[in-house]
């Protein structure tokens, strides 16, 4: 895999320079140095530290790539702008973050960048990541480099074995975890897991537990949310909804490693890579992921659907569950909601403002250079650089993914199972509001972790998140948040 990685990038440095004119030409960017700021590893910054010596060669402008941890990144962003410090020339977080950053007037506004540039190809980026994930306000404010929703992926091998079909509900999924779990599904002769989830708290845990809600709350489609009443901004959190999502999250404990509770997603793709998990909760990457060559175990053999849903829903009026009927949720399929989360929204790249305006236009060239097409379409097949597809010419067919070594029908089915998400009515968006890090990352991560460590009962997290995210809400203005909540969803109902 770091051989074809290598191969790639030599191919594609000798057309950099094309690629980027005319937003940039040879030497442009002498003696500019754009200084990145993003999570740590290979993952997501790799590829940005690649990238910036082909941009380098090209141009001249030096891209530096700093990692911090992951709960670190939007406070590090945040203070060093808002400050005046200025050491950040750009931020590279999850794309709805980037409200509470220009709501502070801290973000360039891309547009008269985009406006001369005929290589980034805009129409091209799906509808929902081009006007959810870059935009704004309406404007153009960040430039995606992945796009992001949180699938379920079992190993087709396994449940055939055990004649098991995939799971359709949060309660097959637990059923068919239960029936798994220990048997040695890599031939190493040592029990393996029914269920692979990252839990660890501080890191991206409260993204999963939110994949498990939305189903169950979420019911009118994307305007709804599931988050807030959103002509109140009051939490639609403490209800039977989402006690079941805790508790269901929880369950699956049962069926997974002894160490979960301290497991990031690097962790969880190191052993489900090793083959030693049946079922898992996941972005976009185990598709190519298994392609690489510590991955032998699986290649072929992880396969997607788009969401996995549930028979009761969250009756908002009385705070309880109520069987799905097409009057409780109009989208259900066959008796189920389905509700696929766009978690986190995708990685995507914002400008400091306040940055020197050589390093400005060098920051926009490079991140527009991410972006394009000949450029993307290669990174999303590579699952080790964390970045999966956006460009409708990436998920347009499943050609892309069959000439980067996936076969045919695992490729169907990986493509399939993201235009399943992008495409549902019913599709749950992130949240996108100011205090959108805070809300969760900090309340709904610190509660989360509390209940799965058993120091709280569910019924206590779920009245410290309400408790948590009232206090956020008043700190910035119930009013403004109603109307920033209208605006990000597209509707105030």
């Amino acid at each position: 895999m770091q051989i074809r990685k290598k191969l790639l990038s030599v191919s594609v440095a000798a057309g950099a320079l094309s690629a980027l004119s005319p937003i940039a030409t040879a030497g442009e960017f002498d003696g500019v140095t754009v200084n990145i700021l993003t999570r740590p590893g290979y993952v997501i910054a790799g590829r940005l530290a690649e990238r910036g010596l082909e941009f380098e060669k090209a141009t001249g402008g030096k891209i530096v790539v700093t990692e911090v941890p992951f709960a670190e990144i939007f406070p590090k962003i945040q203070n060093d702008w808002s400050t005046g410090t200025n050491s950040i020339d750009v931020g590279v977080f999850a794309a709805g973050w980037g409200v509470e950053l220009d709501a502070a007037g801290l973000l360039e506004d891309l547009d008269p960048y985009v406006a001369k540039d005929d290589k980034i190809d805009l129409p091209d980026i799906a509808p929902y990541f081009r006007e959810f994930g870059q935009k704004v306000g309406g404007k153009t404010k960040l430039l995606m480099v992945d796009g992001d929703f949180q699938m379920v992926y079992y190993r087709k091998d396994v449940l055939e074995k055990a004649g098991l079909a995939p799971p359709k509900t949060w309660e097959d999924y637990l059923d068919v975890a239960s029936k798994i779990h220990g048997q040695d599904m890599n031939g190493d002769g040592e029990a393996d897991f029914g269920s692979c989830i990252f839990k660890k708290r501080n890191a991206q845990s409260y993204f999963a537990v939110q994949t498990f809600a939305a189903p169950i709350v979420q019911t009118q489609g994307t305007g709804q949310g599931f988050h807030f009443d959103n002509k109140t901004m009051k939490p639609i959190v403490n209800n039977a909804g989402w006690r079941k999502a805790f508790e269901l999250y929880k369950e699956t404990g049962k069926y997974g490693p002894p160490e979960e509770l301290n497991m990031d997603i690097g962790d969880t793709r190191a052993i489900f890579k090793a083959g030693r998990c049946g079922l898992l909760v996941e972005w976009g990457d185990p598709g190519p992921l298994q392609l690489d060559d510590d991955a032998k175990a699986v290649k072929g053999l992880i396969y997607a659907v788009s969401g996995v849903g549930s028979k009761e829903v969250l009756d908002r009026a009385t705070g309880k569950l109520v069987p799905v009927t097409k009057e409780t949720a109009p989208h259900s399929i066959d008796g189920i909601n389905y509700a696929p989360f766009a978690a986190f929204g995708g990685w995507a790249g914002a400008i400091n403002k306040r940055a020197d305006q050589k390093k400005k236009d060098a920051a926009y060239a490079f991140l527009s250079y991410m972006n394009q097409a000949a450029q993307s379409s290669i990174d999303v097949t590579i699952g080790a650089t964390g970045y999966n597809p956006y460009r409708i010419s990436q998920l347009a067919s499943p050609d892309l993914f069959i000439k980067a070594g996936m076969p045919k029908e695992l490729a169907e089915n990986y493509i399939g199972a993201i235009n399943g998400a992008l495409n549902s009515l019913n599709m749950a968006s992130d949240m996108k509001i100011p205090g959108a890090q805070n809300y969760t990352g900090v309340v709904l991560d610190t509660e989360l972790a509390r209940y799965l460590a058993g120091e709280i009962t569910v019924d206590e997290a779920l009245q410290n998140i309400e408790a948590g995210w009232e206090e956020i809400t008043e700190d910035f203005g119930r009013e403004e948040q109603i109307k920033a909540q209208a605006l990000a969803l597209g509707s105030g109902n």
